[in-house]
């Protein structure tokens, strides 16, 4: 799953955004509206987690915006107001669930995941690549038909290689998804990864998909064949 976190406050947002990860999310953080307007326009997202109290102006207001558009993605307001005149305005800007700060995050986790429940439209869209096809909401991948056991990072850094089908992805690409930001750039850990998957996926009499362009990164590509390029 892929989720936007619209959330000004650094710490708050890094802390935020290492649990999802750890729960093998994917995410992407924007600190004011307009990046988070930015960001919306240019990747698809299966849920927003927005603040109310913003730089630039209210989440609220970019809630309302999402639906005037009929943008069906769930929207999970999450702020220290918590008046009921607050949440009303919230949930009637267009926001699907409303947290109020402090919170617990294994409820934010479940409040995620009764979003993705709730609509059939909320559920994430299988990404298929090749004989590939991995279920953001429930979080698994099958390949030519078998199930693949993946652990929480390998299955973060598949689906987002698996978004990026085609497109080489750097380091920093990766890392800014799949890590926090303890991750050390001089590390090997996302070559190790990468040899986990192809061990996993790659297997004998299947197409590879996994390949490496030197001095570039990694691409999830089947018209890539059989030659690995690192």
């Amino acid at each position: 799953m892929r989720v936007l976190l619209v959330e000004d406050e650094a710490r708050l947002a890094e802390s935020i955004a290492r649990g999802l990860r750890q729960a093998a999310h994917a995410v992407d953080i924007a600190d004011r509206l307009a990046v988070a307007r930015q960001k919306l326009e240019l990747e698809p997202y299966d849920a927003v987690i927005l603040d109310v109290n913003l730089p630039d102006g209210s989440g609220f207001s970019l809630a309302a915006e999402l639906r005037k558009r009929a943008v069906r993605i769930p929207v999970l307001m999450l702020t220290a107001r918590d008046s009921v005149a607050d949440r009303v305005a919230g949930l009637d800007s267009g926001a699907d669930d409303y947290l109020v700060k402090p919170f617990a995050f294994e409820e934010l986790l479940a409040r995620l995941r009764a979003l993705q429940r709730r609509q059939p439209e909320f559920r994430p869209q299988l990404l298929e690549v090749a004989d590939l096809v991995i279920d953001p909401a429930a979080r698994t991948a099958v390949r030519a038909g078998e199930p693949v056991e993946l652990t929480t990072t390998e299955y973060a850094m598949l689906e987002f290689l698996a978004r990026h089908a085609g497109q080489v992805c750097g380091r920093a690409q990766i890392s800014a998804a799949v890590w926090d930001e303890n991750y050390d750039p001089f590390s090997n850990i996302i070559d190790v990864y990468v040899s986990r998957l192809r061990r996993k996926l790659d297997r004998p009499g299947l197409v590879p998909l996994f390949h490496t362009v030197r001095g570039a990164g990694y691409t999830l590509d089947p018209a890539r064949g059989g030659a690995r390029t690192g």
